[in-house]
């Protein structure tokens, strides 16, 4: 399963990429854009082939699931830890985010999957997760019920090791945006899993 998620400001001819990339494969687009107000989401959704709303993920802005048949939503650990998710489980599927492997064992099976990140150093954030051991702490996994999601310097190179680590899929933020070429970034990461 690849998964992408938005830059947080817009870019140009970012939703005309993200229909290309959906077409292409894509599994679920994570709509993060935490300073966007709610009419500047609508345009951008609206701007989504309506074929592919079911495929995404929004991180604010929940109110707009149900307006537009999206059903996922994503909780930031914050969000979590302050349980702001539990009046959304009964009708639309939940994901989070974690930074060690012991949170995400605890997770309970509300969860659909959850981030774990910094898997590689960031792409996009220059020098985070250079000390991270989140890659090697992947062996001590015991949740059945969550999905687990790399996240976190991941592109062409390195998306092998992912799912060789045991991760149940990837999701790409830096390697695409920060990309002359998004699209065929995205084709490059399919690619390899297809191999």
């Amino acid at each position: 399963m690849i998964l992408i998620i938005t830059p947080e400001l817009f870019v140009p001819n970012e939703t005309e990429l993200i229909n290309q990339m959906f077409q292409e494969g894509l599994n679920l687009l994570h709509i993060r854009k935490p300073g966007a107000n709610r009419n500047e989401m609508i345009e951008f959704i609206t701007q989504i082939d309506d074929a592919f709303h079911s495929q995404l993920v929004l991180h604010t802005h929940y109110g707009l699931g149900k307006e537009y048949q999206i059903s996922r939503l994503h909780f930031r650990e914050i969000d979590r830890n302050e349980e702001m998710y539990t009046s959304f489980t009964e009708e639309n599927t939940i994901s989070t985010s974690v930074h060690d492997i012991s949170t995400y064992n605890a997770l309970g099976k509300e969860w659909e999957y959850s981030f774990i990140s910094p898997f590689f150093p960031s792409i996009s954030k220059k020098g985070y997760g250079l000390d991270s051991t989140v890659k090697q702490e992947i062996q001590h996994r015991n949740n059945p019920n969550v999905k687990l999601i790399a996240l976190g310097g991941i592109d062409q190179d390195t998306i092998h090791e992912v799912f060789e680590s045991g991760a149940d899929g990837a999701a790409l933020l830096g390697a695409i945006w920060e990309s002359e070429e998004p699209l065929k970034v995205f084709k490059k990461c399919r690619n390899v899993l297809m191999s």
